[in-house]
């Protein structure tokens, strides 16, 4: 059998050709592609056999990337996934570890949500981040641009939340029903628990839930030092129990709307100003 790997060659801090060129696959013979210079992926199925396995080799952004620039295409390869990222919360999400061999992910790449941001709709794997999360990827793609150093995500929502970030007031939209936040921190909505390199902010939602909801998890309405302490309980998903100023809210059709612009992510890739964003996660499950 033949495998084709695509590879990320940006993505584990540049190390991913390097650890996919590592790979061995059992009675399969492998052939390597460097996914930025891939060009249509259209051309790329067309000239494979339906029976060659196709393996990503990368983060989640790299399955981003992905699932976005092969939308629409009927796939019938099988698609499976060697994790060499630096979050891995899609990974992390499945109970799995960087390191495991391959694995076939296409029933995760079905019927995914979809986000409309500044007039461009985006499916997405893990989920939506807004407020200090979007502004802690914001800055951490600048330092990636001054230096080639690992970036340190918690630094940065820690000098956030003390100096440089200032909560705005929110109004959410959640099947038709309206609500509104004063000081919001935190408004990402998630397909999956993790986002972040393993921050467990949604500990409720599932991804493959038959009801096809997504879950909005607000962080809101608290100074600084009380955000600061409880911040560090998103990583066991334990900030849920702060209800004074964490709330949760599950739907199909959401919106979110800032008073002021701030950075949003998508499975860790940056839109810069954005004041809202709408997600729709209607489509029925397959099983």
């Amino acid at each position: 059998m033949i495998y084709h790997v695509l590879f990320n060659p940006y993505a584990g801090n540049g190390t991913c050709e390097e650890e996919a060129k590592q790979l061995h696959m059992d009675g399969g013979d492998l052939v390597f592609h460097d996914m930025t210079k891939l060009g249509s992926y259209a051309s790329f199925f067309g000239g494979i056999s339906p029976d060659d396995g196709v393996i990503l080799t990368g983060g989640d952004g790299t399955i981003n990337r992905f699932i976005n620039e092969t939308e629409g295409l009927d796939i019938q390869n099988d698609i499976l996934y060697y994790a060499v990222g630096t979050g891995n919360d899609f990974l992390t999400d499945l109970g799995k570890k960087v390191g495991q061999p391959p694995f076939s992910i296409k029933k995760y790449l079905c019927d995914l949500p979809t986000v409309t941001v500044k007039g461009r709709n985006y499916r997405f794997l893990n989920g939506v981040g807004y407020g200090i999360d979007g502004y802690c990827c914001e800055v951490g793609d600048k330092l990636k641009k001054k230096s080639g150093k690992p970036v340190n995500y918690a630094a940065i929502a820690i000098k956030g939340l003390l100096f440089h970030f200032k909560p705005a007031n929110a109004t959410l939209i959640v099947d038709g029903k309206e609500h509104h936040f004063k000081k919001v921190w935190l408004a990402p909505t998630m397909h999956g628990r993790f986002y972040g390199g393993g921050m467990m902010i949604a500990p409720q939602q599932d991804r493959r839930n038959a009801e096809r909801t997504v879950t909005v998890s607000l962080l809101y309405g608290s100074g600084k030092l009380k955000t600061l302490i409880v911040f560090p309980s998103i990583f066991k998903g334990e900030h849920i129990k702060h209800t004074e100023m964490c709330q949760t809210l599950t739907g199909h059709d959401i919106t979110v709307k800032f008073d002021r612009p701030t950075a949003l992510q998508i499975d860790g890739e940056t839109v810069l100003v954005v004041t809202e964003y709408s997600v729709s996660s209607k489509v029925p499950i397959h099983v």
